[in-house]
């Protein structure tokens, strides 16, 4: 394929805390170093897309309004730093309420609306996050995987990432270093 090099970041334990189910966006707290690397990403000219599960919804924990309340409070937030989340992708689904879906990480259908949605190249991409859910799609496309080994990773997750031989970081920042590091041109693909 040809197109933009994107990063597909997860949001909660990425990005931010992971205060399981925010609702509030008095909630929202930057993890530290996220908003230099989001802008460092958008410099280089790598889309930056959030691509994130939000279970809470299916559970009844939140609402959809809650939820974009937080969405544009993140993106406040990040703003303010000069930096900019480009896209975001969310499945409100919980297999044992709503039912099986392709949308729910690690499923595909959110990044493939996405690759189509911005002309993007998955295998000159970054996935990220703290879950191997967030990683195991670079498998798929062939792109870039880094999964976060920071407090919200799972032991079997940490795992199956040292199994698998994906690359781990201890930050976002670290894997954005990581990322552009091995991306040559990444300042030419604006």
């Amino acid at each position: 394929m040809t197109g933009r090099p994107a990063a597909f970041v997860d949001r909660d334990g990425t990005v931010m805390r992971d205060a399981a189910y925010v609702r509030d966006p008095r909630d929202v707290e930057l993890l530290p170093g996220a908003a230099p690397a989001i802008r460092r990403l958008n410099e280089a000219g790598v889309l930056v897309i959030v691509i994130t599960n939000q279970s809470g919804i299916a559970r009844r924990l939140l609402t959809e309004q809650d939820y974009d309340a937080v969405r544009r409070r993140l993106d406040q937030v990040l703003d303010a730093q000069g930096a900019r989340i480009d896209a975001t992708y969310m499945c409100p689904h919980f297999p044992e309420i709503s039912g099986p879906c392709d949308c729910r990480k690690p499923g595909l259908a959110l990044y493939r609306r996405a690759i189509a949605d911005h002309g993007l190249d998955p295998a000159r991409s970054l996935f990220v996050g703290d879950r191997w859910r967030d990683v195991a799609p670079a498998l798929a496309f062939g792109g870039r995987p880094v999964m976060l080994d920071v407090e919200s990773t799972l032991p079997e997750d940490r795992a199956r990432a040292r199994d698998e031989h994906i690359p781990t970081a201890a930050s976002l920042a670290a894997a954005v270093e990581q990322f552009l590091v091995a991306l040559p041109g990444a300042d030419s693909a604006q």
